[in-house]
């Protein structure tokens, strides 16, 4: 055998080895975007269906029954976990790929959420055609934070560090801010950080759902840490590094909460240990808090080790196809819901006031088991659309 031979066997060989390293990082991430997803789907049915039992923010354990804060906890991972996500990818994107173009896929990839947030997805909340209001939610601040990062990623390092930190962990210094709606700079302050509602027509009134701060401040972390998923960083140090990154923030998390100065709503002692430990986890998930960012951080850290170290698993492969197109099942879900809901008006009226409603949680969770099951063969076939038909180029940005 030549020495030519050897050499090329050899780079055959550290290619395909690379490719599965790749494949490894990347299902991590993907598995773990498509739990989130998975756990959005029960907390907007709670949305639709147990709307008559509102939900405060932050919720206020006095009123609200253990099993459904403890399903509104849950769906707090969703949100914060996927910014961070995109942040993540930005940074894996730019591997294979120019500064220029990444800033250009995350300036475009940004303008179509915002459009598709102010089109498509109001209308499956509202139900109207055109919506009378717009609820600025999670893709409306996912696409204004990709178009700033479109920016933000020709910063210098410490910047980009400065910057992030300060918006995540400063942004509750301005919560005592708050402007009336005939102020000149209220509708700028409450785009920025006050949630209220914006008259934008006569007909036409929107809500900021989600303020744009610290949003933009989470994905940036998410590009920061993308550095942990490079080739050359070994699979055990990227573990060991992000559960790390886990423990530190669940130390800042407690003590600073336990402090109880600085970053939510005070927690207090109840008449009982179950209304004093959900006050402790009561956090403000509308701007997210420090803590809340903290909190839910802290887990996502920890679930992108475990996906990674079970890739095999048959969880880890379900959830990788829900999260091979998330857009498609964003979309898809809010409609499923929304003409289920209607279904039901239809069927059985409004049974809950001005709203139908379910008297139990254990319904909403048998809705979701029905839901789950063709979302997931639908969005598994239009991933694998995605993959195969790489040549239709839309394709990719759902």
């Amino acid at each position: 055998m030549t020495t030519q031979t050897v050499t090329s066997s050899w780079q055959n060989h550290s290619t395909v080895e690379s490719t599965i390293n790749v494949n490894k990082r990347l299902a991590s991430i993907d598995a773990l975007r498509g739990l989130v997803i998975v756990f959005m789907l029960i907390d907007h049915l709670r949305d639709m269906f147990y709307l008559h039992v509102q939900v405060a923010d932050p919720v206020n354990v006095n009123v609200t029954e253990p099993a459904l804060f403890l399903l509104r906890l849950l769906s707090s991972l969703c949100a914060p976990i996927f910014v961070l996500l995109t942040g993540l990818s930005a940074y894996l994107y730019g591997l294979h790929h120019t500064k220029q173009e990444v800033a250009k896929f995350l300036f475009k990839r940004g303008a179509i959420l915002v459009l598709l947030e102010l089109t498509v997805i109001s209308v499956a909340w509202t139900g109207s055609i055109p919506p009378s209001k717009l609820y600025l939610q999670v893709i409306w601040v996912i696409g204004l934070s990709m178009m700033l990062m479109s920016a933000l990623i020709y910063l210098p390092k410490k910047v980009q560090w400065g910057l992030a930190i300060t918006l995540i962990a400063g942004h509750n210094a301005l919560d005592s801010i708050q402007l009336p709606s005939e102020h000149t700079f209220h509708t700028i302050w409450a785009i920025l950080h006050q949630r209220d509602w914006l008259q934008i027509t006569d007909s036409l009134s929107a809500r900021t759902s989600y303020p744009l701060i610290p949003w933009p401040g989470i994905m940036l972390l998410g590009y920061l840490l993308g550095c942990c998923f490079n080739p050359v960083i070994s699979a055990q140090s990227r573990q060991k590094q992000l559960l790390k990154l886990s423990g530190g923030f669940m130390v800042c998390f407690i003590l600073i909460r336990m402090s109880n100065l600085y970053g939510d709503a005070p927690w207090f002692v109840g008449e009982h240990f179950g209304i004093t430990l959900m006050s402790f986890f009561a956090l403000t998930k509308y701007p997210p808090s420090l803590l809340f960012t903290l909190f839910t951080l802290s887990i996502g850290f920890v679930l992108l080790v475990w996906f990674e170290q079970r890739q095999q698993s048959k969880l880890t492969k379900i959830l990788l196809d829900f999260g091979s197109a998330p857009m498609f099942f964003y979309i898809s879900h809010l409609y499923i819901i929304g003409i289920t809901y209607l279904l039901c008006v239809n069927i059985w009226g409004k049974n809950q006031g001005k709203y139908f409603g379910f008297d139990h949680l254990g319904w909403l969770w048998l809705l979701f088991v029905l839901m789950i099951v063709p979302l997931y063969f639908a969005t598994k076939w239009f991933g694998k659309l995605k993959q195969r038909r790489k040549d239709i180029r839309w394709l990719k940005y759902f």
